[in-house]
């Protein structure tokens, strides 16, 4: 029986977790949380930082893997590529993994290659001149870390008095202590799931995308089909090809976000050499089309044969359990509810829980994932059902 470690083991990773253990793999997993739900399904577990490269290697030393990933978080991804690397298995080159880390360089990448129709951004240090950068920006303009997960230190900033509080807190959420700076763009948002696998970029899909209003953004769900013309999605998947070409990407999955504007110019806006989160591995991709991704993904990271042929075309949305600040006073009948409007709940809510208001990803309570003959019943079905359980657990009329 082979065996595969996962790093993290979070809620979204147990879906992985579960998935490796089922397929019949012995199925290992580490994470600094010792109560990490995703400890609960693997066959072993070690309490490990997942960003301390060397302890984790040595765990997966000792138990002698056959494969190691990631998924759904960034601060994994360093420790799969190092651990592949020492181990002489399948994996992201750890030179790469280092550079897509780094948000600055690789949009300098992006742009150098002219992969996408994005202008050049600014890379901000704790040395840097802010208000010497600030005199050369045009408003409005995005600031986020040049690392990290979730969306957490990312902000839209339209005054040029709010440029240093701004780049402050984007710092603040970067392990580097680094921030990007560039044009804030008007468009759509558009996220693509893409495996590489024997030497061949798989874009999986382009799904559509819904964040939260300025002057945060942190997503609050994904759907397939899109609502793009073909000729503009195509370009889209010729994009991501080009983006991973470009950045030297030679192993495993990569989620991709991008905006493209009512003229059709695509610009990418964040790259994470893992499986997207928000239930994209899980329901997303093998609800829409037929793949599975999770399943795929875990054959790759051990060496086992994969199956990418899309079986089918189908509407899918999610839609996160995002609420704003309180306490949750009572759980609805949730089977009621999935049975009700066709839906799959995934929460972790409890009663007497404190909520937070949704700003970035970890605020989330869980995911809706709806699905339907035609994607707009598919997402309106999953909105219903969010304001459904978002009146009962606060007692609202």
């Amino acid at each position: 029986m082979k065996k595969i470690l996962i790093v993290g083991a979070g809620f979204l990773q147990s879906f992985v977790i579960k998935k490796a253990q089922n397929m019949g793999y012995e199925t290992l997993a580490v994470d600094a949380d010792p109560k990490a739900v995703g400890f609960y399904f693997a066959d072993k577990h070690a309490v490990i930082n997942i960003v301390d490269e060397k302890a984790c290697l040595a765990y997966a030393q000792k138990e002698n893997i056959d494969g190691v990933l990631t998924a759904a978080t960034d601060y994994g991804v360093l420790t799969a590529a190092y651990i592949a690397k020492e181990m002489h298995l399948g994996g992201l080159d750890y030179e790469v993994a280092k550079l897509i880390k780094n948000k600055c360089k690789v949009r300098k990448r992006l742009f150098e290659a002219k992969v996408d129709d994005t202008e050049q951004a600014y890379e901000v240090g704790e040395n840097t001149d802010i208000g010497a950068l600030c005199g050369k920006l045009t408003f409005p303009v995005m600031v986020k870390p040049c690392d990290g997960s979730g969306s957490r230190g990312a902000a839209r900033v339209d005054k040029a008095e709010q440029f240093a509080e701004a780049c402050k807190n984007a710092m603040s959420a970067s392990i580097t202590h680094r921030a990007e700076v560039e044009t804030f763009i008007v468009g759509k948002e558009y996220g693509a799931e893409t495996l590489v696998a024997n030497g061949k970029i798989n874009v999986l899909g382009i799904m559509r995308k819904w964040m939260t209003n300025p002057p945060y953004y942190a997503e609050l769900g994904h759907a397939i089909p899109t609502d793009l013309p073909q000729e503009v999605e195509e370009r889209a998947k010729k994009c991501v090809e080009s983006a991973v070409k470009a950045l030297g990407i030679n192993f495993g999955s990569v989620n991709m976000d991008m905006l493209i504007t009512a003229e059709g110019k695509i610009h990418i806006i964040d790259i994470g050499a893992r499986m997207g989160g928000n239930m994209i591995g899980p329901c997303i991709i093998p609800y829409g089309t037929g793949v599975d991704y999770v399943a795929n993904m875990i054959r790759n990271a051990v060496g086992d044969e994969i199956d990418l042929t899309p079986r089918q075309k189908s509407a899918v949305a999610t839609r996160l359990l995002a609420f704003g600040n309180g306490v949750v006073k009572q759980l609805p009948d949730f089977e009621g509810l999935e049975r009700e409007y066709g839906v799959e709940i995934y929460h972790h809510l409890e009663v007497g829980q404190a909520v937070r208001e949704y700003h970035t990803n970890l605020d989330g309570c869980g995911y809706i994932v709806a699905k339907a003959s035609d994607v707009e019943t598919a997402i309106g079905n999953a909105e219903k059902v969010l304001k459904v359980i978002g009146k009962t657990i606060f007692m609202m009329d």
